[in-house]
């Protein structure tokens, strides 16, 4: 089984705690694409990711200042600050439960690829969707074709709970039989009937990956039913086997971000 979660376009100004243990497997393309990032100028940037100028003006700074020097590196799943990183809540993962999810997590990325949770990153924002005229490659899709797909393992359940403009980097080149992307529902106080509320589902797939790692769940249909956190349950009245559906009457993950406290 692998988990597949995606970055976040909020990260640390200072470095967490934690110590990198391993490199990025794609750390040489994300050289290349560096190169030509830092070849715009912050009205080019904030032009083509649609920022502020104060923005892409750190953002300008941000690709300055990026390296791959290995001694001066952070931890990556330390490194962003999202609604699916306050779902997943590594601070206080054991130390077995960190060894597991190097073996089962995996972090879509524009800059790198793909990541490890204890990759060594540094700053930086690219969204996958970004388009790169200029490039010898005109988005990242074509950049990263199927080389992100190509780090997976070759059997067994794809866990996908990146957004879609992240998971199309890999399920555009695998199997669609291995692949789970669960939903996550609340139930709307004023029509009675579940709807898809964003920061709730984001937390809610951070939430998820954090169970499958801290409790070793295995992707089957019928482990994956028992998922109970933040209020939610599984419908099976709105699920498939590829698409297991779960909603919440009352969402129980208020204060985890600050956009719901």
């Amino acid at each position: 089984m692998v988990v597949l979660i995606h970055t976040s376009k909020t990260m640390r100004t200072q470095p967490p705690s934690g110590r990198p243990t391993s490199t990025p497997a794609l750390l040489d393309r994300a050289v290349e694409l560096h190169a030509h990032l830092r070849t715009l100028s912050p009205r080019r940037i904030a032009t083509l990711m649609e920022l502020s100028p104060a923005l892409a003006t750190r953002v300008h700074e941000q690709l300055a200042t990026w390296h791959a020097d290995p001694a001066d590196q952070w931890p990556a799943v330390e490194s962003f600050l999202g609604d699916i990183y306050s779902g997943l809540q590594v601070s206080s993962f054991s130390a077995a439960d960190r060894t597991y999810a190097s073996r089962h997590l995996r972090i879509l990325s524009g800059l790198y690829g793909i990541l490890r949770p204890y990759d060594g990153i540094r700053p930086y924002r690219l969204e996958m969707g970004q388009r790169l005229p200029g490039f010898k490659c005109s988005n990242l899709y074509r950049f990263w074709g199927s080389a992100i797909a190509e780090q997976l393992p070759k059997t067994g359940p794809i866990v996908n709970l990146a957004a879609a403009e992240y998971s199309k980097v890999v399920l555009d080149h695998v199997d669609p039989a291995r692949v789970i992307s669960p939903r996550f529902l609340t139930v709307n106080p004023k029509t009675g009937e579940p709807a898809f509320v964003a920061v709730h589902a984001k937390i809610a797939r951070g939430a998820f990956a954090r169970w499958l790692i801290v409790g070793r769940v295995k992707a089957t249909p019928a482990a994956l039913a028992d998922f109970a956190e933040l209020g939610y349950r599984f419908d099976p009245s709105a699920s498939t086997p590829r698409e297991p559906c779960f909603v919440c009457e009352e969402f129980e993950g208020k204060g985890l971000s600050i956009r719901t406290s």
